[in-house]
Order: C-alpha cells, then structure tokens, then sequence
C-alpha cells in the first residue's frame, strides 16, 4: 500500500474533539440503574417497608392499651408511631441503597464509572438521587398504606398536611442519603460500613420520639432528643399529620431548616473524599 493511499485513510482531523457527555445524562443513567437494581432485589424491597408496618401493627396495638394517652398530644399511640415507622423506613431504605456502592467497588464497575470522562462527584451524586427516591419512594407507601387505619388530626388539612409530610420525607432522606455517603466514602468494607451505620443510626432512631415521647424523659435524654437529627423529621411529620396544634413541637421552621443544614453539610463533608482510580477501585 503506497504512503498516499494510508494517509487517505487516516481519519480526518477537523480540530474539534466529541463532545464530552453531560452531566446530567450520567446522573439519569446512574439513576436508572440503582432503580432496576433495587426492583430486581425483592427481598430488600420487601423488608424495607413490611418491616415498619410490622413494628407499626404489633407495636402500636400493643402498647396503645399500657401507654397513657395522657401523654401524648393527640392520645392515638398507634397514629403516634407512624412517623416513626415513617422516618425509621428512610433510615433503612438510606442504609441498603449505599450498599450499592461497595457492590460496585468490589465487582470493578465502579472502576468503570471512574474511567468515564465524568466527574467522581458526578458519579456520587448520580447514585445518592437514586437511593434518595428510592427512600422517599417506600417511606411514602408506608405512609399511604397507614393513613386509612389511624386517627390523624391532620391540623393543616389533609392536603396541605400531606404535603408537608412528603416535603419533610424528602428532605429527611436527602439528609439521610449524605450521612450514608459520608460513611461510605471512607469505610473500607461493607460490613463496616453497616455496623457503623447500625451503631450510629438506631441509637438516635430511638432516641428522637419516634417511638415515645421524649418529653418526660430525664433531662440528659431529652438534650440528646434536641440535638438529634432524626428527631427533627419525626417532629415535622408529626406536625403535619398527627398532632392538633403545635404546642409541644420544634416547630416546622425549624425542622426543615435544620434538616437542611445538615444535608449541605454533609453532602459536602461526602463530595470532599471521592473514589479514586486505583487497581481495586477504591
């Protein structure tokens, strides 16, 4: 072959490279796939909302007959515990799409991601959207599934009340979301990743009220019930949907202004430790 005919079919060069893929388009892939991932996994689709409606069902009617109503704003333990089951919904659904992350990491796709012309922290956020809609997903099925079966005052109406509530439900796995994030970025395995998870998250699921009041409890709980950040999703849901007015309560403003923060602060604490490129993906 003479030099004239391989220079012809060289590819001509026009001086403009392929444009890069958006970001936006790497996130919906992303997002796409976790979504096919978690509905494929019944077992984790299953357990994530049969669980709080278990805990909702046994727990509420065996506790409503010994818990005085007294203490309680509305006296309903039953209608009381749904936001609890609500927000400890979120807690699992926030823990199971994490695991996502090591699954990729130790199967070499999240390599593959990281080879891509993106971002690493296009990468992060494309998956935290996805276990953040899942989240919100199922937490709003169990609340739909409970509604009809319990006495809510629903003191903003029910359509306004619903709406807080799925704005404090979304909010509360955004937050959730960055805190598993967090985690994830800088713990080697899966099963550190879970213990941690389980040690820091149940300890402040239980102590945030949804479960019991936190009102009379001492007072060194009662500061913990403050400072706890799950307890400001109860509070909000609560608000929206259980209580009759809002003597007793944190107050809606402050609910979602500290759930939040929060979410910024750890959605960046999250992006500062991204993944790097290296032979086990890590």
């Amino acid at each position: 072959m003479s030099a004239i005919e391989v220079e012809n079919r060289r590819p001509a060069v026009t001086g403009r490279s392929p444009a890069a893929p958006s970001a936006l388009g790497a996130w919906v892939a992303l997002f796409l796939r976790d979504i096919r991932g978690v509905m494929r996994s019944r077992s984790q689709l299953y357990s994530s909302i049969f669980t709080p409606l278990l805990i909702l069902v046994f727990l509420g009617n065996g506790v409503s007959e010994g818990l005085s109503p007294a203490k309680l704003s509305a006296g309903n333990f039953t209608a009381y515990l749904v936001a609890g089951t609500v927000v400890m919904t979120s807690v699992f659904s926030s823990t199971f799409s994490s695991a996502s992350y090591y699954r990729d990491r130790d199967t070499g796709v999240l390599r593959m991601f990281l080879s891509s012309p993106h971002s690493p922290r296009v990468i992060l956020l494309g998956k935290s959207l996805a276990g953040v809609v899942i989240g919100v997903i199922q937490a709003v099925i169990v609340l739909l599934i409970a509604s009809p079966f319990v006495e809510f005052e629903w003191q903003y109406g029910i359509v306004q009340g619903f709406i807080i509530a799925i704005a404090a439900v979304i909010l509360l796995n955004v937050m959730l979301s960055g805190v598993a994030q967090v985690f994830a970025s800088r713990i080697k395995t899966m099963q550190g990743f879970h213990l941690v998870m389980n040690l820091a998250l149940f300890p402040l699921l239980f102590f945030s009220g949804a479960f019991f009041p936190v009102d009379n409890l001492p007072t060194w709980l009662e500061v913990l019930a403050r400072i706890n950040p799950l307890s400001y999703g109860v509070d909000a849901l609560e608000m929206a949907a259980y209580a009759r007015s809002s003597d007793g309560f944190f107050g809606l403003p402050l609910d979602f202004a500290v759930m939040a923060g929060i979410a910024i602060v750890v959605y960046g604490l999250g992006m500062v430790k991204v993944p790097r490129l290296t032979w086990s993906g890590e």
